[in-house]
């Protein structure tokens, strides 16, 4: 399903606003972007200030009306939204003209010539409109059979639950009781407020001994919708024969409507019939009457009296909720909890378990995609302005999605025993996988690579930390540093890995490809001066501290990153880094270590405590947090001895003209212009340490050496470690076994 513009969202990897925290992180850790020049700002003051205007449209059945659209939109989203409105939306196959002429799908609307405020265009049945050729093919059939399907389950949340299609679960009307602020409809009747009982449920009361999961899910009046079919099913007669094909047949459907009607119906390139067909007989011949009609509502509307006034009700009431309740997430959320519901048949559902689906997808139907050349070629996209910057963000984001809804499709596919191992010969858990051009592997400790960290505990662990690290070095971006597309899925019991495959990986030993790191947990280490630069620039941002390891032969390697990290230069010429499943540093309250005495307060709390494996890390918000915490520190203590300093010097000045104190004034007014001085030396004293620690940094040889040391010794009191400029690292391979 194509996104609706409105469903557009600005991220990075898959976490929301992380492309714009990593932005910011790069600016706050001095890795500032270079100022776009006069040019790029011109340009997005253009981007911001484009006005939208309204055109007509005019559709065949119902009046014309006006819609409001902007000149960066494309023609495909003015499709979406008649797609979406209540008058037009069983409408699939169709194309939108403007004085005869027929507009591209994929044109900018500002692209597209004699376009104004008040044009009017025609929504045209049938997109092939040349001499001969008719509308619909089985590609659009199925389409028009598929939007229907969700048009008639647009208030039924199985799809939601079974994380399909973009479907998201949806409370907000559940919660305000359809009384959605903005909409004006208020269903309580009079002026008072009812009373609303906030009694806490019994489960959630201390003591209590039932935890149901069935309040995690509240149920919504609207989800027991109108029935408007009793079944829509593709008929067993497909494909149709060759002989019916020359007529133009391309699918057959077979319904029984809820008057208990049963009826099959030929999808065929004019439109949609009754034939004469049963479920025991073939007969492709019209029925008498046959309906012919070029969507499926419209016959069904003329079959069955309890469809049309179903049907009518149901798209009143979707278009009546909230958008963000009836858009589709740009990303498909998974929920993993689900009420036991009434299994109904579904056609598509169907299809969609025994198919590969690469018919239907968005990109060239049929081929395979190079997720990991998408991948890396959105991140290159330029971002030198704002609109640069808006347009990779989309690119980077819809990468994504493309690529967690195939790495979970293959992943279930992998589980469900649909997809033969690469290596079959092996035991279950030691089998990798590859489909769609996705790497696939399991959560156990396969050849004794966890042996020291906890075994399989710690191989379920490592990739949900793995991911972490991945997320983490997206977010900070580095020009010419790579990372795999990663997700990992947790289904029917089994942790699944998807990875895309770095070109020539799988044609060349590990050992031969590892130009940096280690592939056996530090025994062999290896360095690379291009690796070492290319982290150098993220060890700011993400704390990291520059470190030696000594391998098996005492020798000393020098890193910039956790020793696991491997770095490998691809066929394509590209960096890439993986295995950043220790980007972080220990957490040593679960890693009890022989000699290390813990502080008192975590002896009190009964630390260190033995965990199940050895991975346990910081998380990045707390890290963050901390160092944050010691510079106001750094800052307050720099500011305390530059006003005592100033103070002294006052003093020593003060003495020498001479000691006698102001005679004017009350006691009161001297008290509170004393208060108001120690606010303002407070304030300009911090003022003035971060324009000493910028002077210091930029080391133009101004700074009295005074100063120095109140930076010196501002820097020793916090543990930063440099001496002349705050700055925190942490070491991620502390205490690792080996």
């Amino acid at each position: 399903r194509p996104e609706h513009p409105s469903s557009m969202a600005l991220m990075n990897g898959s976490i929301p606003h992380e492309g714009l925290k990593g932005e910011k992180d790069a600016k706050q850790n001095g890795h500032d972007e270079a100022d776009p020049g006069e040019d790029g700002n011109d340009q997005e003051v253009i981007v911001i200030q484009d006005t939208g205007f309204t055109v007509k449209i005019c559709a065949p059945g119902i009046e014309p009306f006006s819609l409001q659209v902007s000149p960066q939109e494309m023609v495909q989203e003015i499709h979406q939204v008649l797609m979406d409105r209540e008058d037009t939306c069983h409408r699939t196959c169709f194309s939108l003209q403007l004085d005869g002429n027929v507009l591209d799908n994929f044109a900018e609307l500002k692209t597209i010539e004699g376009l104004q405020e008040g044009s009017l265009l025609k929504v045209v049945e049938g997109k092939f409109l040349q001499e001969g050729m008719k509308p619909y093919t089985v590609r659009e059939a199925r389409i028009h059979v598929r939007h229907i399907r969700d048009l008639l389950k647009s208030l039924d949340p199985s799809d939601a639950f079974n994380g399909v299609d973009c479907n998201s679960l949806s409370f907000l009307s559940v919660f305000t009781e359809g009384d959605l602020g903005d909409s004006g409809k208020r269903k309580k009747k009079g002026t008072e407020m009812e009373q609303i009982d906030c009694t806490p449920p019994e489960h959630i009361l201390p003591g209590s001994k039932e935890r149901p999961l069935c309040a995690l899910q509240p149920q919504n009046r609207d989800w027991k919708p109108l029935q408007c079919l009793k079944v829509l099913t593709m008929s067993g007669w497909n494909p149709p024969p060759g002989n019916r094909k020359m007529h133009g047949d391309l699918m057959y459907l077979y319904v029984i409507t809820v008057e208990d009607r049963h009826v099959s119906i030929t999808a065929s390139t004019r439109g949609f019939y009754l034939n004469q067909s049963t479920a025991y007989n073939f007969n492709p011949k019209p029925a008498n009457p046959s309906f012919l009609s070029h969507s499926l509502v419209e016959l069904l509307n003329q079959i069955s009296p309890t469809f049309k006034k179903n049907f009518s009700a149901l798209q009143k009431k979707r278009v009546q909720r909230h958008p963000f309740e009836r858009i589709a997430t740009p990303f498909q959320v998974y929920s993993w909890t689900a009420p036991q519901a009434e299994h109904a048949m579904d056609c598509v559902r169907a299809e969609d378990a025994y198919t590969s689906r690469l018919g239907y997808e968005e990109h060239i139907p049929g081929q395979t995609r190079d997720w990991n050349e998408e991948l890396q070629t959105t991140r290159e996209l330029p971002r030198k302005n704002l609109p640069e910057r808006l347009l990779r963000e989309r690119a980077i984001f819809k990468v994504h999605s493309d690529f967690t809804a195939a790495a979970t499709r293959g992943a279930m596919a992998v589980i469900d025993g649909n997809v033969m191992a690469i290596n079959p010969s092996e035991e279950t858990k030691m089998q990798m996988f590859i489909w769609n051009n996705i790497f696939f592997s399991l959560g156990f400790d396969v050849r004794d690579h966890y042996k020291d960290f906890g075994g399989d505990v710690a191989a379920y662990v490592a990739p949900t930390n793995d991911l972490n690290g991945v997320r983490t070095y997206n977010a900070v971006d580095v020009e010419g540093l790579y990372t795999l597309g990663t997700v990992v899925v947790d289904y029917r019991g089994y942790r699944v890995t998807a990875q895309s495959i770095i070109p020539g990986i799988l044609e060349r030993e590990q050992e031969q490809s590892v130009i940096y790191g280690s592939i056996d947990f530090g025994k062999t280490v290896v360095s690379h001066p291009k690796y070492l630069e290319l982290l150098e620039k993220t060890s700011r941002p993400l704390k990291i501290q520059k470190h030696k390891v000594l391998n098996d032969k005492n020798e000393e390697v020098e890193l910039c990153s956790s020793v696991e990290c491997k770095g490998i230069i691809g066929n394509d010429g590209r960096h890439y880094i993986l295995d950043l499943l220790r980007t972080f540093p220990p957490d040593l309250n679960f890693l009890p270590v022989e000699g290390e005495e813990m502080p008192e307060e975590c002896k009190k709390m009964g630390f260190p405590k033995q965990h199940r494996h050895k991975l346990c890390c910081l998380r990045q918000e707390l890290v963050d947090a901390f160092v944050e915490h010691r510079y106001l520190l750094f800052m307050k203590l720099a500011a305390l001895q530059l006003m005592q300093q100033k103070a002294n010097k006052q003093e020593s000045s003060g003495a020498l003209e001479n000691g006698s104190s102001p005679e004017n004034g009350t006691a009161d007014s001297e008290k509170s212009e004393s208060e108001d001085g120690k606010i303002d030396d407070k304030v300009t004293g911090l003022d003035q340490v971060k324009e000493l620690a910028e002077t210091i940094a930029s080391d133009d040889g101004t700074v009295d050496p005074k100063s120095r040391e109140v930076i010196r010794n501002a820097c020793k009191a916090v543990g930063s470690i440099s001496d002349t400029s705050f700055d925190i690292r942490f070491n991620p391979d502390i205490f690792s076994p080996g």
